[in-house]
């Protein structure tokens, strides 16, 4: 999947080791992620047990990040069902940036102090 081959040039070329240790991080989830969608069939149980891959913190958040993670997902079965190389890894990266966005944005708000 060119995603993860992208996500292992980052870390090799990474200055900050906080930023490195991030991709490396992100690089298991995915890892596991692809097991879990060549390893079942169901496309539901797939999406069920990608929620469960620490997305956030003991996954208290993760159902935030329901809608990106399942395109992610469902982007990660065509490509491994035999879809089209190119756009398959368009709507993988494509997924992939909207999930990451939307986690920092998760991350980041709880850490804030909100303001009336």
């Amino acid at each position: 999947m060119r995603l993860i081959d992208e996500l292992e040039e980052r870390v090799q070329a990474e200055g900050s080791p906080f930023k490195a240790q991030m991709y490396r991080e992100d690089l298991v989830r995915l890892r596991k992620l692809e097991e879990i969608v060549r390893a079942t069939p169901e496309p539901d149980d797939c999406r069920r047990a990608a929620r469960r891959l620490g997305w956030t913190a003991l996954d208290a958040r993760t159902h935030e990040l329901v809608e990106p993670l399942d395109r992610l997902v469902d982007a990660m079965r065509r490509c491994h069902s035999g879809g089209t190389g190119d756009i398959t890894d368009g709507e993988i990266r494509d997924a992939w940036l909207e999930l990451t966005r939307l986690r920092l944005e998760t991350m980041v708000g709880c850490l804030s102090t909100r303001h009336p």
